[in-house]
């Protein structure tokens, strides 16, 4: 007989958002293809919070490796604003990876959930 599948909790801590402004949209996956956006993803966690929250908690999560995308939406049109290509509005990764044209890799954002509480720091960016 076998037992449950161990699940985890996860705490987000988004740093360093120039206001608070719109709202946090945050895309957790463990589907390397899917990330950062998470659009064909199912299994993918999405959510919207207010920007003045800037702690998130998931629940329930089966462990395993994933990674984070955050998008600081300040105008709440449910997209990332670009002026030629360059985003307007903040974003961050899991694992602060350094940015280079584009979004990081899923390697380069991963982190591995393996306990029952794990924890990851996002620090938002501004291009614009």
């Amino acid at each position: 007989m076998g037992g449950a599948t161990p699940v985890s909790q996860l705490r987000i801590e988004v740093e360093q958002l120039r206001n608070a402004r719109g709202t946090l949209r945050l895309c957790l996956t463990a589907d390397p293809d899917n990330f950062p956006t998470c659009v064909d993803d199912a299994r993918a966690i999405s959510r919207n919070v207010p920007a003045g929250q800037h702690r998130v908690t998931y629940e329930g999560l089966p462990r395993g490796t994933y990674a984070l995308a955050v998008i600081h939406d300040e105008n709440s049109n449910q997209k990332l604003d670009t002026f030629a290509g360059i985003p307007r509005e903040g974003f961050g990764f899991s694992r602060n990876p350094r940015i280079g044209f584009g979004p990081p890799r899923f390697t380069a954002a991963r982190f591995a959930l393996d306990a029952a509480q794990g924890a990851e720091s996002v620090r938002m960016r501004y291009m614009l």
